[in-house]
């Protein structure tokens, strides 16, 4: 069965629903806390460093990060309900986030504003256009200073084509239950994901689409982007391996810098 996705499914799937649907990747504290001491071993931030969590969602990295006391983040998406979300979040901490929307492949930011640019949680791959990850990993060297890092987190694809499951369910709760149909192919994995209440019946009913990379693809895309010194380590996972948790189980991290 071929499973038909609209192009734009990503510029309104990310709701309050997809942090219910995704919690426990998304929305648990120890895996967020876990994935930035993986981070900041990779990558040397200092507090006083602008950081910038592009496409960013709402803000968990960015909060941690200055839960450990660094108080220069920024965070940008194009999902208006995550970033009022973060922004509730980072104001009941008295955290001095900023939340901002709009297109990670062109933003308003200005250039060289930054010390790190962080992509993290798979946050490449929506647009369907063949130039949009470089336009966005471009936009991302734009805003580095000069010596700036990019993090680049994303999935394995390698370890998606062997290991992802046609179906799978889980529930959360009591009362919902997420089922999703998976295909892979021509290095993309589309789904269909239903959302039903025990109670009250469907929730959702939405199909998605993501462009797969393996590492040395990955590698190549963020040079041809303007980085250099191009490092990407494998199997960096902060989730439980033995859970499936479809394109996150397995993940790439890559760090560049900014000539």
């Amino acid at each position: 069965m071929t499973i038909d996705v609209d192009p734009d499914w990503w510029k309104t799937m990310f709701d309050e629903v997809y942090l219910v649907t995704d919690a426990r990747s998304v929305a648990d504290d120890d895996i967020t806390k876990q994935e930035i001491d993986i981070f900041t071993s990779l990558v040397p931030m200092q507090p006083h460093d602008r950081i910038l969590d592009l496409c960013g969602g709402h803000g968990r990295h960015a909060l941690e990060l200055c839960q450990r006391g660094f108080r220069e983040c920024t965070v940008l998406d194009y999902s208006q309900p995550l970033l009022d979300i973060g922004a509730r979040g980072a104001a009941g901490k008295r955290y001095p986030v900023q939340f901002l929307q709009g297109d990670a492949r062109h933003t308003t930011l200005t250039s060289e504003a930054f010390d790190h640019v962080l992509i993290l949680g798979n946050s490449l791959g929506y647009i369907p256009e063949p130039d949009a990850d470089l336009r966005i990993l471009q936009e991302g060297r734009r805003l580095l200073k000069s010596r700036g890092w990019l993090l680049l987190d994303v999935t394995d694809g390698k370890a998606v084509h062997a290991k992802i499951a046609p179906q799978a369910w889980h529930e959360i709760g009591d009362d919902v239950v997420v089922c999703r149909q998976r295909e892979v192919k021509d290095g993309l994995v589309c789904a269909r994901e239903m959302v039903l209440s025990k109670g009250q019946g469907i929730i959702r009913d939405r199909t998605y689409c993501i462009r797969l990379y393996g590492a040395d693809d990955l590698a190549a895309l963020v040079a041809r982007a303007g980085f250099g010194g191009v490092q990407v380590h494998t199997d960096m996972s902060a989730l439980n391996r033995t859970e499936d948790v479809g394109c996150m189980n397995h993940r790439l991290v890559v760090v560049a810098r900014k000539p």
